[in-house]
């Protein structure tokens, strides 16, 4: 994705976020084999040695889920050449009896056959989708650690992968005259369309975090980027979008602006401290601005220097166990606290794996902010301010 990952991260190559790998050859004929000896065992103990044949017919609709076209086809010849053996072995059975049989398997067959190049042309498909997915997303978002005079950022984006539920998770760190502008955001809907809204909302905070003197103006800036792009989408007949999004503004002072569109809000990591920083109710998500009764406001928290605070999106909190259960984030948070800035992205994305069974739902996007302290020109986490780990995850 052009950003830092865990090494525990899924790729489509081990099966976690891609299609399942194809079937080995060996797995299709040890199956055949094995299915064709089976039932003539139990046929034998039941004294019906070649009726229990033509069940193979399900061999080639099982491997057609998995297989490819070549190994469907392989399997429906299998099953057609025994089934036919078969019904010459049975000398009570009429012609047209047995030519129904054939028929049967043969239209049987071909619909496996038929049905494996359907889920192959699909899922090449997806791979494209997924690399178009991929090279957008390169182009928007910069790799971690990102760095200002205030801030060292650590992080972790991991997209779902997985056919057209790529999402538009957006994340940035700018350094402007009015101090660092941190943003994470997360888009309404999956897809290239929620992607290009990403895109829209991403360019407008890159652009507003410089010129704007005050967060409320930066937000505001988003506000009509996201409704602009929302005006284009409907010409075209799209649906509309909202962004859920977290505006941060880190100057020389001690505390630090926020304003919370409908987004998970920050945590801070900071031993007997950990927990929210923010709470107040969140402003309306970006681009639903019209129906708020009253204006967004800027909330101020304590955040000192050396702290770390942990932003993340709805793929995180709203990761779901096998029984249904939520990810306990603000719980799992204290752990952490003690954890170097640059492994705790790596250490939540596994928990949150452990946590779903596998690999999450959702995207998933992690920001560790840390607040730098520098002393003789070294960050507090002993990582050097001019240099930062970029293989920290």
């Amino acid at each position: 994705m052009g950003t830092s990952r865990d090494a525990d991260a899924p790729s489509a190559a081990d099966g976690w976020g891609g299609p399942a790998p194809p079937l080995r050859w060996s797995v299709v004929l040890s199956w055949l084999v094995g299915t064709t000896v089976l039932l003539a065992v139990i046929g034998v103990f039941l004294d019906r040695e070649t009726r229990l044949v033509p069940f193979l017919v399900v061999l080639p609709a099982l491997i057609s889920g998995r297989g490819t076209v070549r190994q469907t086809v392989v399997a429906s010849a299998w099953v057609t050449l025994t089934i036919v053996a078969a019904l010459f072995d049975r000398a009570e059975d009429t012609v047209a009896a047995a030519v129904a049989t054939v028929v049967f398997a043969l239209v049987f067959n071909g619909l496996s056959v038929a049905r494996a190049a359907q889920r192959v042309h699909r899922e090449r498909e997806i791979a494209r989708l997924r690399s178009a997915a991929a090279a957008l997303q390169r182009q928007l978002l910069r790799p971690f650690p990102l760095m200002t005079d205030q801030l060292l950022v650590h992080g972790l984006y991991q997209p779902v992968e997985e056919d057209s539920r790529v999402g538009g998770d957006v994340y940035e760190v700018v350094a402007s005259p009015y101090g660092s502008r941190v943003f994470i955001g997360d888009v309404q809907g999956k897809g290239l369309p929620a992607i290009s809204a990403a895109f829209a909302v991403l360019s407008a905070f890159r652009e507003a975090a410089v010129a704007e003197p005050t967060l409320t103006a930066v937000v505001d800036a988003l506000e009509e980027a996201v409704l602009r792009h929302n005006s284009f989408a409907a010409q075209v007949g799209e649906s509309e979008r909202f962004v859920t999004a977290l505006v941060l503004g880190v100057d020389s002072g001690d505390e630090v602006q926020a304003i919370n569109c409908g987004h998970v809000a920050p945590l801070l990591l900071d031993g007997g401290k950990t927990g929210p920083v923010l709470h107040g109710e969140p402003c309306v998500p970006l681009g639903l601005d019209a129906l708020a009764p009253t204006p967004r406001t800027v909330d101020w928290f304590a955040f000192p220097h050396g702290g770390t605070l942990l932003l993340c999106t709805d793929g995180v909190t709203e990761a779901r166990d096998p029984s249904g259960a939520f990810y306990p984030l603000e719980e799992r948070a204290a752990v952490w606290s003690g954890v170097r800035p640059g492994e705790v992205p790596a250490a939540v994305y596994r928990d949150l794996r452990r946590h779903a069974d596998g690999a999450p739902g959702d995207d998933t996007a992690l920001m560790v902010v840390r607040r730098r302290s520098d002393v003789d020109g070294a960050d507090v986490d002993g990582t050097d301010a001019g240099g930062a780990d970029a293989g920290a995850l």
